[in-house]
C-alpha cells in the first residue's frame, strides 16, 4: 500500500510538474542564470561589468556559461581583482568572449568549427569525446531561454592577449 502510494504521488507530482523548457523559454538568459545556484559568480561578474541589460535584451545569443566551481578553479584572487571597477573592461572582455551572437544549438555544431564572439575573438568548438569550448567542457547543453540559449561549460575561457 505505501510503495503503491509514493508512486502515485510520483506520478502526479512530475504530471505535475512545467516541462523545464518551457518554464525556461518564458525567461531570458540573465533570469535562468539568477535562479542557478551553479551561476552566482557568473551573474555578480555580469552585474559588476554592466551587461545585465544586454544579456536581457532581444537576442538571440548563446552564452558559454562558466559554473562557480569553474571560476574557483582560476588562479586565486582572480575574481575579486575582475570584479574592481578598474578592471571592468577586462570583465567585460572575459564575458563577451563567452557570449556568441544568435542562437547556437548543440545539433548546429562540428568538431573544428569556430564561432565569433561578441568580443571579437574567435572559439573552437571540438565534438570528439564530448562537446568543448576552446577546451572547455560542455556539461550541459541546449538550456533555452527567451532571447537564446546557454550551454554550461566546466571552464573559463580567456581571449588571447
Amino acid at each position: 500500500m505505501l510503495r503503491r502510494t509514493f508512486m502515485a504521488v510520483t506520478a502526479a507530482t512530475i504530471l505535475s510538474t512545467p516541462v523545464l523548457a518551457d518554464d525556461h523559454m518564458a525567461k531570458d538568459i540573465v533570469a535562468i542564470a539568477s535562479e542557478s545556484d551553479q551561476f552566482t559568480t557568473l551573474v555578480a561578474a555580469v552585474s559588476a561589468a554592466g551587461l545585465v541589460e544586454t544579456l536581457q535584451g532581444e537576442g538571440p545569443f548563446t552564452v558559454f556559461a562558466p559554473t562557480d566551481d569553474a571560476f574557483a578553479a582560476l588562479p586565486e584572487g582572480t575574481v575579486a581583482s575582475l570584479l574592481e571597477p578598474e578592471n571592468r573592461d577586462q570583465l567585460v572582455a572575459i564575458l563577451t568572449y563567452h557570449v556568441v551572437p544568435g542562437k547556437v544549438m548543440s545539433g548546429d555544431l562540428s568538431d573544428g568549427m569556430t564561432a565569433t564572439t561578441v568580443q571579437g575573438s574567435d572559439v573552437t568548438i571540438g565534438t570528439e569525446g564530448g562537446v568543448t569550448v576552446n577546451g572547455a567542457n560542455v556539461t550541459a547543453a541546449d538550456i533555452e531561454a527567451s532571447n537564446g540559449v546557454i550551454h554550461v561549460i566546466d571552464a573559463v575561457i580567456l581571449p588571447e592577449g
